[in-house]
């Protein structure tokens, strides 16, 4: 990935059903004729993510995903196997949580700190097998996933320029709509410099889905009990859970998770179990427009949290005031987050 500053527009078209549905079309046009072997990776909700990540831009979102199309054939990233990447997980710098956030959404828990590798292209491997894990496991009715971020143990050693740009380039270019939120949970001072460095190379829509929390700061960890029980909640993230990472344990739960991908993958994806996630977006798929979500969602809005790392020169946090009950004013640069029609069937790509 070219060390390129993200260029996303600013504003973010709300389009009609049937508007949406000529784009899907149009987009479903542009990149035909397509094997069978990739009829499953363009359903209309596919294409969705896509549009959506370039602002219904039907030629943008076309040449996306032509782009994710080539990298699939050739990463297979759903032929990555447990086996494949076992000791990346040893002391668990990624993990599938055994629980949902309250939206039914897949929660992966990362820390950086732990990291036991140097090889890049191993790490990455791991990270694709996990984003793949986590979108299998997506409740019927959620296509987003959210990145729990814990900071403990963190320097600067811990650093990898290259798989930090490898990551935002997989996460914003490969899985487009993927992320409803990122959360940072208590970086260190040095990391508001890190910060400064990537920001500018993540896409405006990756970057305002980060949230900053800290323990010592009460009012952050509202975040949390927004998004998550606390009970289920491991005491490390400020929650009440005394769950620990557990290799052996997740291994299992991997193992098991590999023989639905593999099941799901011979069938061709006509698995209809009435308990495979996967299913449910087959038997969805074709009237998932009607389920577009409106303005007045029940879905808790985090857009007035913390969006920046705590800094006395970048900012200050500011209760009951402009930016809701709790805010980040930095430079008048936190905007009101326009709608994102979420589109709540989960399948690949």
């Amino acid at each position: 990935m070219s060390l390129r500053k993200s260029k996303s527009s600013r504003a973010e078209k709300i389009l009609s059903v049937k508007e949406q549905q000529q784009k899907i079309d149009e987009v479903r046009r542009l990149i035909a004729p397509l094997s069978d072997e990739l009829l499953y990776f363009c359903s209309d909700a596919s294409i969705s993510r896509f549009l959506r990540a370039r602002n219904w831009n039907p030629e943008k979102a076309a040449k996306m995903l032509k782009v994710t199309l080539k990298w699939r054939l050739e990463y297979k990233p759903e032929s990555i196997h447990w086996g494949d990447v076992a000791d990346e997980a040893k002391t668990g710098k990624i993990y599938r949580a055994d629980y949902k956030d309250k939206y039914g959404r897949t929660v992966l828990i990362m820390r950086p700190g732990f990291q036991n590798t140097n090889s890049a292209k191993g790490q990455i491997k791991y990270l694709v097998y996990c984003m793949e894990n986590a979108i299998l496991n997506l409740a019927s009715d959620q296509e987003q996933m959210v990145w729990l971020i814990d900071f403990q143990g963190w320097t600067m050693a811990s650093v990898s320029l290259k798989v930090t740009h490898e990551t935002a380039h997989i996460l914003q270019d490969y899985y487009p709509e993927r992320l409803a939120y990122g959360i940072l949970y208590n970086p260190p001072k040095i990391f508001e410099s890190f910060w400064k460095v990537v920001k500018p190379f993540l896409e405006r829509k990756t970057y305002k889905k980060v949230r900053f929390v800290y323990s010592d700061i009460p009012e952050s960890q509202n975040i949390m009990s927004e998004l998550f029980d606390m009970n289920e909640l491991e005491q490390a993230l400020g929650g009440r859970s005394q769950y620990t990472f557990n290799y052996t344990h997740f291994a299992h739960r991997m193992i098991e998770d590999d023989e639905k991908m593999e099941a799901f993958l011979s069938s061709g994806g006509s698995i209809l179990l009435q308990n495979h996630p996967r299913a449910a977006d087959q038997r969805q798929s074709e009237s998932f427009l009607s389920d577009a979500r409106s303005e007045t969602s029940s879905e808790v809005s985090l857009s007035s949290y913390v969006s920046s790392p705590k800094s006395g020169s970048d900012g200050e946090f500011k209760e009951n005031g402009g930016l809701g009950k709790l805010g980040w004013k930095s430079n008048g640069e936190d905007e009101a987050e326009l709608r994102i029609d979420a589109i709540q069937i989960k399948e690949f790509v």
